[in-house]
């Protein structure tokens, strides 16, 4: 579909050409249409365009890892898409769809060469919109790198809260059971072998004393600990909680997706009854 040098004088890049440049760019140029939920391109497919949002809604995505689909942009009215990989003659890493019925600008390599002659400048204008989408990407990348709680944790402790830690891992070891038993047996016994002589005799309160202290001090870093043992569990469930959000957003993609599907088979049976229907009238008529 042709497009109207008017609509290339609303996208920011297009803006600063002449009359003229802007109707030699809108001959090249194709004005595409996109019905709700139609796909535009889909990760793999041969960088050949790129394109520019003019009305409608678009959601591009990519999957990760874990093999789940992340939103990486929903470009506005005049924003690019797909546009690294077209430059760049690469497979889109992302997808694109249209969320309802969208109308966007189809552009080449040789639109943009011929851009780029008329008009060395825009250039920057080209690298300002690259610059935007690696820095939503570069976001994207530090908000899903945060997903381990322990390493979230552990890079806000203060100095205190990891001495905790070490206090609480400690105390709660064997290695501190059978030493702390060792050291009552030695203790007690040199006492009760030194008779009269000994530093503290039975029942011996020094050592009662040094008891109360350490437990004094042990429990409210034990404590501490715990505290953040809390902030853990919390920063999981959250986590788990988004988790749980996004698979049921999947599971409600599939549903409606499996409807689509059921509607479409219903019409294809409607389809094929009418036709077979077709076929027995037309049999009849020639008996």
């Amino acid at each position: 579909m042709a497009c109207n040098p008017e609509v290339l004088k609303n996208v920011p890049l297009f803006a600063l050409l002449d009359d003229d440049e802007t109707a030699v760019l809108a001959g090249q140029v194709e004005l595409k249409k996109f019905a709700a939920r139609q796909r535009i391109y889909k990760m793999g497919d041969s960088a050949g365009q790129a394109y520019v949002m003019v009305s409608g809604r678009v959601r591009v995505t990519t999957v990760d890892e874990d093999q789940q689909e992340v939103v990486v942009d929903e470009p506005a009215a005049s924003e690019f898409f797909g546009f690294a990989s077209m430059l760049d003659q690469t497979p889109h890493q992302t997808a694109a769809i249209a969320l309802e019925e969208t109308v966007c600008l189809e552009i080449d390599r040789n639109d943009i060469a011929v851009l780029l002659q008329r008009k060395p400048l825009a250039g920057m204008d080209m690298l300002a919109v690259l610059g935007r989408q690696f820095h939503a990407s570069q976001q994207l990348v530090r908000i899903r790198s945060n997903r381990n709680p322990n390493q979230v944790i552990e890079e806000e402790a203060t100095l205190g809260e990891r001495i905790a830690d070490s206090v609480a891992r400690f105390g709660g070891s064997w290695v501190f059971i059978i030493a702390f038993l060792a050291v009552l047996v030695i203790y007690t016994s040199i006492n009760v072998a030194l008779g009269r002589s000994a530093w503290d005799p039975y029942p011996f309160i020094l050592l009662n004393l040094f008891l109360s202290m350490l437990a004094a001090i042990q429990a409210p870093v034990i404590m501490m600990s715990q505290n953040r043992q809390d902030t853990k569990d919390r920063l999981r469930g959250e986590l788990d909680y988004d988790v749980n959000r996004r698979s049921e957003s999947e599971i409600q993609g599939l549903a409606r997706k499996l409807n689509l599907v059921v509607d479409k088979i219903g019409d294809v049976e409607e389809l094929v009854r009418e036709k077979a229907r077709g076929d027995d009238d037309a049999s009849k008529r020639t008996r």
